[in-house]
């Protein structure tokens, strides 16, 4: 059995974990000075959380709002949440995330997840790089497509999404003005959808 930590390191781990929101992957753990015996050891005495492979959070605190998304973004900080976690992150449609849904570069590794699911999609240029927002979650930076290209991303991927979700999409952020047509056509042709996404914003307009 494991011994468990001295007070004075379970304090310590507790400072750098509060400081860092309440989650941290392993090697910035040790990089703050938590030792991986006094990491290993509040874990197996449950004051850590593990929330997956290589990421933990301080068991006292409450649980991220996002729970999910935040344990991917931990684990692959380059990563943008896109399409419907992207719609969910951005309160847009009704669509519920049955995995979280990551960009990466066509040649970037594969994130392998016990938990949460995860859905990959490989994009590449301006695809890749436009549109970006960073958000602070819990203490952990979420990297996420702005809604307007979000719709763009939801017409071009269609055929794995539903078009169906892509009008949705396309119809709320219009209706509610968190994106104008001007500026889903811009990231519509970034995607090279424009002449598929025209159609249906003309005919909201």
């Amino acid at each position: 059995m494991r011994r468990l930590p001295s007070e004075n390191a379970i304090r310590d781990a507790t400072v750098v974990f509060k400081s860092a929101g309440g989650t941290l992957r392993t090697h910035e753990a040790a990089e703050r000075g938590v030792h991986y015996s006094t990491l290993y050891g509040m874990r197996d005495a449950g004051l850590l959380e593990q929330l997956s492979r290589g990421v933990y959070r301080l068991t006292e605190l409450q649980g991220p709002s996002k729970y999910d998304v935040v344990t991917v973004a931990a684990r692959v900080p380059d990563a943008v949440l896109c399409l419907v976690s992207a719609l969910d992150f951005h309160e847009i449609g009704t669509q519920i995330p049955s995995a979280v849904s990551i960009a990466i570069g066509r040649k970037d590794w594969h994130p392998q997840f016990d938990y949460p699911p995860v859905r990959v999609y490989r994009m590449s240029g301006d695809a890749l790089i436009s549109g970006i927002e960073e958000h602070s979650v819990d203490g952990t930076v979420v990297r996420v497509f702005c809604v307007a290209k979000t719709v763009a991303d939801c017409f071009k991927f269609r055929n794995k999404i539903g078009l169906d979700v892509a009008i949705e999409a396309l119809r709320e952020v219009v209706r509610s003005r968190k994106a104008t047509p001007v500026e889903i056509m811009e990231y519509a042709e970034i995607d090279r959808v424009s002449r598929i996404v025209r159609p249906y914003v003309e005919a909201m307009q």
